[in-house]
């Protein structure tokens, strides 16, 4: 059977789950991981920029001629561009300067117009998020179309497009047989989302948290006190707040994860089955292992596949960076 899209949107979604042999059979669970770096835009983010670009439509806040602004570490960002190139929108991302290389230059080659700032932690008001929400009001008085801030942290619509799909999805691929859920979080909207459909079917499906370390979620799911220890080189997930996406997780557990064992098993997965995958699913993988461990045998767990290792090449394949921060590296650099 052929699939054809009317357009490059119809693609989103749909992603197939693959099964993680290694992190499987060193478990003695089902470890399966949903491919999201198979959306056109390459990641899981592609889900909110619709979620969120459609919700936008529908209460009539932009139309063709306007303009998306939004503050992301990246992904999110691409997501909207391409989306809003193919809807006739024009689409302004402020990035906080310490991104890769790559992300900022995929930015600038899909047409995004880029504005990079210093980072800043979310109480500065000149944090890229709270610029974004600024140069959005500004525009706003200029254009006729609309000026649309996608605030994917705080806009609910990003868990609900999750709700409504990657939950569903899960829940039909493993029909109904998946004891557990794990992923990170960015703006939350993925673990809420998937974590409120898939408790809708059956209650004593478990929703973990997998945080790198530098996050504060971890303290605040254990101890209700948002406070983060060490740092990680991951980048779009970890949070020092919880978004009002994150705010509607129903939340069971949560697992503090390292880059050692993150880059170990992304090292591993590429080397031996071919997956070429970036930091923040190393961050799942680790966790739902953690969490096989934990849960015993012949369980099946679901984690996320956020996007390929495309993005994060200079750090991720960066022999002198790894080595510096005593970080493993591949065998093969």
């Amino acid at each position: 059977m052929k699939n054809i899209y009317a357009n490059f949107v119809d693609g989103i979604g749909n992603t197939p789950l693959i099964k993680l042999k290694g992190p499987s059979e060193k478990t003695n669970c089902n470890i399966y991981g949903k491919a999201e770096f198979l959306n056109p835009g390459g990641s899981v983010k592609d889900r909110a920029a619709w979620a969120i670009i459609k919700d936008a439509e529908q209460k009539k806040l932009i139309s063709k001629g306007g303009i998306i602004v939004e503050g992301t570490a990246g992904n999110t960002g691409i997501g909207l561009t391409l989306i809003g190139n193919s809807r006739g929108y024009k689409t302004i991302i402020v990035m906080p300067e310490t991104q890769t290389q790559e992300k900022k230059d995929t930015l600038k080659s899909i047409g995004a117009d880029l504005r990079l700032v210093p980072a800043k932690p979310y109480k500065d008001p000149n944090n890229y998020v709270k610029y974004s929400s600024r140069l959005a009001e500004e525009l706003k008085k200029k254009n006729s179309k609309g000026v649309f801030w996608a605030n994917q942290f705080d806009n609910i619509a990003n868990y609900k497009g999750h709700y409504e799909t990657t939950g569903q999805e899960i829940w039909g691929q493993t029909e109904g047989k998946i004891d557990a859920f794990i992923c990170s979080s960015g703006t939350g909207g993925t673990i809420a989302g998937v974590g409120t459909a898939l408790k809708e079917k059956n209650k004593n499906i478990k929703i973990v948290l997998s945080d790198p370390k530098g996050s504060s979620l971890y303290n605040h799911i254990k101890n209700g006190e948002l406070k983060s220890e060490g740092n990680s080189i991951t980048e779009g997930i970890g949070s020092s707040r919880v978004t009002k996406n994150f705010g509607q997780a129903p939340i069971d557990d949560a697992y503090s994860i390292n880059d050692t064992d993150a880059l170990s098993v992304l090292f591993e997965l590429l080397e031996k089955e071919g997956l070429n995958l970036g930091t923040s699913s190393g961050i799942n993988i680790a966790g739902a292992m953690k969490l096989a461990e934990n849960l015993g045998p012949n369980k099946t767990i679901v984690t996320v596949l956020c996007d390929t290792s495309d993005k994060y090449r200079s750090k991720m394949f960066n022999k002198k960076f790894l080595t510096d921060k005593g970080l493993p590296f591949p065998k093969w650099l």
